[in-house]
């Protein structure tokens, strides 16, 4: 963890797991690696998970989030957004949606293959380990990530 991120953990008293979640998500919009999401690679995230990533919508989304008027979003900015939406957590319906579409062959379970296909998507080379451990720290049974468990992890507060 990057002692910046330490920095924010203690201001934002996240568990040290949750604010590595953080990261990683940020690190797979972040596809060239700038430690910035730019308007580009927030596009290309929002259309491979089924949102509408029309370039206006999306610069007006950065605006929102962006504090220093950088035109991008850094990792604080972004965790200031995610923990602002941590309390106010997305409907069921919504979470069935997004479930969706990472379960496409409809098995009810987020699998190793599901996860590497987003991923692929979304322009992120993560290692098939990398992958793995992401499956396994939501499967708690071991089976892939079923609704149940993905609802858990996506309620978490």
């Amino acid at each position: 963890m990057m002692a910046s991120d330490e920095k924010l953990l203690k201001q934002k008293a996240l568990p040290e797991w949750q604010m590595q979640e953080l990261r990683e998500a940020f690190d797979l919009f972040d596809t060239d690696g700038s430690g910035m999401i730019e308007t580009k690679e927030l596009q290309v995230a929002l259309r491979a998970l089924g949102f509408d990533s029309k370039k206006d919508k999306v610069r007006k989304m950065i605006a929102d989030i962006d504090l220093d008027g950088s035109g991008t979003i850094d990792f604080n900015e972004f965790v200031e957004m995610m923990t602002g939406k941590m309390g106010d957590r997305d409907s069921p319906e919504e979470l069935s949606r997004v479930f969706k579409l990472f379960d496409d062959d409809e098995t009810g379970k987020i699998t190793f293959h599901n996860l590497k296909r987003v991923a692929r998507e979304l322009g992120e080379n993560m290692t098939d380990d990398e992958l793995r451990e992401m499956i396994n720290r939501a499967d708690v049974d071991g089976d892939g990530e079923d609704r149940e468990e993905f609802v858990r992890i996506m309620t978490y507060k």
